[in-house]
């Protein structure tokens, strides 16, 4: 029986990652509808975030998710999701959020998602997407397959969009 994958922090590199490299970073900001009573961003909300970021990792690998429903009849649905609270995120924070394909299947991906702080605007000194990331946040894994979007059955995901993905990341060695 395989073993499932363990969270681990992995930093996401400085700079915008293209599309199809290992990491790729999606940056957004903290409105209040993202936060709760508390003042900081409610937990279920970064769920939110890492499916922003992987629709527009989709998107920057010319995959986007309306296409992929109207012309090749196919979503993708959560299978399983798993995600560890570091620090809290609050109002005008701004978040890069990664995406990493740890394992892919015929017809499922298991994906890494980091959410890190990022500087204030006012405070970058290089051109924006150059700041290293702060404290991570937030980390996930989420078990992702591709179904018939008239059926909801389990079909296999396109040969030119598996083709396209960045190779999965070796297993971690035993501790």
């Amino acid at each position: 029986m395989a073993t499932a994958p363990v969270l681990r922090s992995v930093p996401v590199p400085a700079g915008p990652a293209a599309a199809g490299t290992e990491v790729f970073r999606h940056v957004l900001r903290v409105y209040w509808e993202d936060t709760d009573a508390g003042g900081v961003v409610f937990y279920a909300n970064y769920l939110k975030f890492f499916e922003r970021a992987r629709t527009e990792w989709l998107r920057a690998m010319g995959w986007a998710q309306w296409t992929l429903r109207e012309r090749e009849d196919l979503i993708f649905v959560i299978a399983d999701t798993q995600v560890r609270y570091l620090r809290p995120a609050r109002l005008d924070d701004r978040l890069a959020l990664s995406v990493r394909v740890l394992d892919a299947g015929r017809s499922r991906l298991t994906i890494a998602q980091q959410a890190w702080r990022l500087a204030d605007e006012a405070s970058e000194a290089g051109p924006p997407g150059s700041e290293a990331p702060g404290p991570l946040l937030a980390e996930g894994l989420i078990r992702i397959a591709c179904v018939e979007a008239s059926s909801f059955r389990a079909r296999r995901f396109p040969e030119q969009l598996l083709s396209r993905l960045p190779p999965p990341e070796p297993p971690a060695a035993p501790a």
